[in-house]
């Protein structure tokens, strides 16, 4: 059975008549390819009864028609209203119930939908697009490891050209190039190169600061190849690891492992965040841990499921997330290690290689 096949499967059983399919990870899923979202609206409706179809400008067709779909197309010149119109029409979606992707249709698809097929109901469907995604085939995970070597090549090159006074941002720049150099396809996220105490932010920006002696620097990276994402988080250290960040660093490191060691089939994705919290709880940094202790990792960076309180999801076999507790102190820095890792049936296998004790950049 194709995905196309079972994503129909699915959405029968679930009462819906059609499903609408965006550029993006889950039309990739579908059909492998790939289009931008723009101000030209594209989208593959895939009812439960007949074979998927595009709506798209005429300049994409080829892409779809030499993949063997129908088309739907339009010129600049026309607009996209009669192609929607006919293609609505011929798929007989009015009054359809059609499972659409709540986290990434926008107003102007929802609206040409509702006008062009009268009486359609928008139906949230992520759910069903998650459940067929998180459990990886071989393929996938061979894709996801390569993702992984890639974004780790890229860190042993770029570390040696690291020196104290270099900014921010000019470290990221680094990064960047380094991973575009050796096999990303493109990046799996804007790199997070921020040291001292712009660490103590999860998600801070590479800004102007330059490194100084004795920083310790938070550097969160990924690559996409093949379509599919790695996403890790290392220390860098300016000098040699010392002082309160150095004691964090163990801490945030019990708790990365206790975590991976927490991960089996049948486990609940709940039990490893909690696994991971108790070393930091226990050492006193409660408050500082501020986010779920992971997310799934795929086609996209951020995916079910997942790993945090309130998750009760069982794992299965396939399952690939990251395990990446933190703590940050305001005003000193932060400490985060974060994994790439699958559910086997014999427990748990870990992606990402690279050491996990701080990196150390010595002063020249």
């Amino acid at each position: 059975m194709t995905r196309i096949e079972q994503m129909a499967q699915l959405a029968e059983s679930r009462g819906l008549d059609a499903l609408a399919l965006l550029p993006g990870p889950n039309l990739f899923y579908a059909t492998g390819l790939s289009f931008f979202i723009s101000e030209r609206p594209i989208v593959a409706l895939c009812p439960v009864d007949a074979p998927l179809a595009f709506v798209l400008p005429e300049f994409e067709a080829s892409k779809a028609t030499s993949a063997g779909y129908a088309v739907f197309t339009y010129t600049d010149e026309e607009g996209y209203a009669l192609a929607f119109h006919e293609a609505c029409a011929s798929l007989e979606l009015a009054e359809a119930r059609l499972g659409v992707e709540a986290l990434r249709m926008r107003l102007l698809e929802a609206r040409i939908l509702q006008r062009y097929a009268p009486g359609v109901e928008l139906v949230p469907a992520d759910d069903l697009f998650a459940g067929l995604r998180m459990v990886k085939s071989p393929a996938e995970l061979d894709a996801m490891q390569g993702a992984v070597a890639v974004a780790e090549h890229a860190f042993e090159l770029w570390l040696p050209q690291l020196r104290v006074g270099m900014t921010e941002r000019e470290a990221a720049a680094r990064l960047i190039a380094a991973l575009l150099s050796n096999g990303a396809d493109v990046l799996a996220f804007d790199p997070i190169v921020c040291g001292g105490p712009n660490g103590a932010m999860p998600h801070a920006h590479p800004g102007n600061r330059p490194f100084q002696p004795g920083d310790w620097v938070v550097v969160d990276w990924g690559a996409v190849a093949d379509g599919y994402d790695s996403d890790l988080t290392r220390m860098v250290v300016f000098g040699e690891p010392a002082g309160q960040l150095a004691e964090v660093h163990e801490i945030v490191l019990r708790a990365n492992e206790a975590g991976r060691a927490a991960v089996a089939p049948g486990v609940e994705a709940q039990a490893v965040d909690a696994a991971a919290r108790a070393v930091i709880v226990a050492a006193g940094y409660s408050a500082q841990f501020t986010h779920r202790t992971g997310h799934g990792l795929g086609l996209e960076v951020h995916e079910p499921p997942y790993i945090v309180a309130g998750n009760t999801q069982p794992l299965v076999p396939g399952m690939t997330f990251t395990v990446e507790p933190g703590i940050y102190l305001e005003g000193i820095g932060g400490v985060r290690i974060e994994d790439d890792v699958v559910v086997t049936p014999e427990g748990v296998h870990t992606l990402t290689t690279l050491a996990r004790a701080p990196f150390v950049v010595r002063p020249d």
